[in-house]
């Protein structure tokens, strides 16, 4: 087939308005039978799922990709398994569409309030993680939404299968296939297109480099919910359990490294400086991370121990990858100030026994997750209890941090009269 054919993506972006209103009105139990099925279509079809994704990894062997990004790539039995449980996670929640809050009577009798309604047609355009796929189109249908799903080239067959999954679960819950389209296409071209489709989509999500935010940001005439870079730091404060500490800077960099909540920067504070970092770099040495360190850190090590100096480049990068910056700091509010200059506001982590220190960081880190005590890696709309999760929004407007369906829904202000006339 040939994948940079033409595809009309206005004609698209017209049948997924029309989907929208019917999914805005569907019944809940409809919705969730339609993410039932597809759930049971992507483990009935795991086999082909993963040889349509093996013809992915092939070509992104050939085409030099870095292991980190193949294994964001990457679809086998298991992760198959978790993007089925995710739909079904998502089939589990609390519909929020028609949900009136805030019902307040008004002098002359009226009752004012809010109803929480679906977007509309979101626009959703991603690199690298074919999960994404499944995640963003249970939570777009689950939210009532129509979806259209413009994946990168990297994961063309990966995508394109699990989307027609995803379509055979609308089609046999009785509802309109046009509710999740793929485009079916690596014309990048296409992407503009879709950026200009203002009268029929209502958002733009993207998720994916910073190029590719970039390009969104400057073309789409459509608003747009970021999710930009993740440069997430672990703070290891002087009242750390520094066994804790060296758990979680573990867990936060090496448990999976090309993703956006892995940790980037770890900073300690000089108080447990000499007894923590030796321990934890050998470790992560170990384990394979490359180091860039600060000078105070590299005196702290072992003269045997390869590290790089951080450049000052380091603090602002997203390595996606077993890099790990490295900086002692003075005190907590050395680490918050560095924090402020050098995080992307994804997420970041203090290690500390101490409740003070901990609320200080809580208050004054403004980031979309800020963390006591845990791994940055669980800075994810599974692991928050969403089900799934559209993305991570960097943005303060109009929904921050993992978003799910709420996040996928706004308000109407409601009024309940019995006909009040204005005086």
């Amino acid at each position: 087939m040939e994948t940079s054919r033409q595809v009309n993506v206005a004609a698209m972006a017209k049948e997924a308005r029309q989907a929208a209103r019917v999914l805005a009105m569907a019944d809940g139990a409809v919705k969730n039978k339609a993410l039932l099925i597809m759930a049971v279509r992507l483990l009935e079809q795991s086999a082909w799922l993963q040889e349509e994704n093996n013809r992915d990894l092939q070509a992104a062997e050939a085409a030099g990709l870095s292991s980190a990004m193949i294994d964001r790539l990457r679809l086998n039995e298991s992760r198959i398994a978790a993007m089925a449980e995710g739909v079904r996670q998502v089939a589990a929640l609390d519909d929020p569409v028609g949900e009136i809050t805030a019902l307040k009577a008004r002098p002359n009798g009226m009752r004012v309030g809010k109803m929480r309604v679906p977007l509309g047609v979101i626009g959703v355009i991603y690199e690298s993680r074919p999960n994404v796929t499944a995640d963003a189109a249970a939570l777009c249908v689950k939210s009532g939404n129509a979806v259209i799903l413009r994946g990168g080239s990297e994961a063309y067959y990966s995508n394109r299968a699990i989307s027609a999954c995803l379509m055979h679960g609308l089609q046999e819950a009785g509802l309109p296939m046009t509710a999740v389209q793929y485009i079916d296409t690596t014309d990048r071209a296409a992407v503009g297109e879709l950026l200009r489709c203002d009268a029929d989509v209502d958002v733009i999500i993207p998720r994916g480099g910073k190029d590719l935010i970039a390009r969104i940001i400057a073309e789409s005439h459509i608003p747009v919910i970021k999710h930009l870079d993740g440069i997430c730091h672990t703070y290891v404060d002087a009242e750390a359990d520094l066994a804790m500490a060296l758990a979680l800077t573990m867990n936060g960099k090496m448990q999976r490294t090309g993703v956006c909540n892995a940790t980037e920067t770890l900073l300690v504070h000089r108080a447990v400086a000499a007894t923590f970092l030796p321990e934890v770099c050998q470790q992560l040495a170990q384990a394979g991370c490359q180091l860039r360190v600060c000078p105070e850190t590299r005196t702290l090590l072992p003269a045997q121990l390869a590290v790089q100096d951080a450049r000052a480049e380091d603090w602002d990068t997203e390595y996606l990858d077993a890099i790990l910056s490295i900086r002692v700091v003075a005190s907590l509010e050395e680490a918050i100030d560095h924090i402020e200059r050098h995080s992307s506001r994804h997420t970041d982590v203090i290690v500390t026994r101490s409740h003070g220190n901990a609320m200080r960081f809580l208050r004054e880190v403004d980031s979309a997750s800020v963390m006591v005590n845990a791994s940055s890696r669980f800075s994810d709309g599974f692991e928050f209890g969403l089900g799934a999760e559209m993305g991570i929004s960097t943005d303060k407007l109009h929904v921050r941090g993992p978003v799910g369906l709420e996040g996928l829904t706004t308000q109407k202000y409601i009024v309940l009269g019995d006909g009040q006339l204005r005086r």
